[in-house]
């Protein structure tokens, strides 16, 4: 899983180039500057090669965020190409709002365990290598390609427009609009914190990780 950067929906200058017919191009502002009224898109994707899922965020690129999008991706299409799955497996790079450090990534992820009665191991790529992370080459590179020179006017435009992305080597992807709020600098209590019930992996436990779910499994 990764989030892609953030992209401005309005008429705004989208990269690349789009052969249209004269006269027919949409005219799109050439520079954009900073303002708050102005919408965002976080696209947060989870790659996985029979099912993938972007789920576009509209408040903040947050832990809560981030975690709520692999939740998206099992509800939506990995609990049913799956359904003997007994773990879920993240493989993430070092930093942002997954970061190993941060306590809410930590804490969101319990929740997740708790809710699906799996355990959730997380392998981390090391500091310095998330262009490795194969979500990167073979999920956004097709996404920009597929908007490329296409003002992203909406966010209803943005979610068509990644929901489109196929290659002729079968890459297909679900995609949905997230509107919950996620507000920036949540912090966790010490009695929460003691909730998490994270155990270091046996390879670089600084890095990767996994929590057991605090109820027994369901299935």
């Amino acid at each position: 899983m990764d989030s892609k950067k953030k992209e401005l929906a309005g008429s705004h200058k989208n990269g690349g180039r789009k052969w249209r017919r004269k006269g027919q191009a949409p005219k799109a502002q050439t520079h954009d500057f900073p303002d708050p009224d102005i919408p965002q898109a976080f696209p947060c994707g989870v790659y996985d090669l029979p099912c993938n899922e972007v789920n576009v965020g509209s408040d903040h690129d947050a832990s809560q965020f981030a975690v709520s999008s692999i939740r998206a991706w099992w509800n939506e299409v990995g609990g049913n190409a799956y359904p003997h799955a007994r773990r879920i497996q993240i493989m993430a790079d070092s930093g942002g709002s997954n970061g190993y450090r941060r306590i809410l990534w930590k804490w969101e992820l319990q929740c997740l365990a708790d809710e699906t009665a799996f355990p959730v191991r997380v392998c981390r790529f090391p500091p310095g290598t998330s262009k490795w992370n194969k979500v990167e080459h073979r999920l956004f590179s097709f996404i920009s390609q597929n908007w490329r020179g296409e003002p992203l006017t909406s966010y209803e435009t943005i979610v068509k427009l990644i929901a489109s992305t196929i290659t002729k080597a079968g890459l297909k992807v679900h995609c949905q609009l997230d509107t919950n709020k996620y507000p920036l600098k949540k912090k966790i209590g010490a009695q929460e914190a003691k909730g998490i019930r994270l155990f270091p992996g046996k390879f670089h436990g600084e890095w990767n990780d996994e929590l057991k779910p605090g109820i027994e499994s369901k299935l």
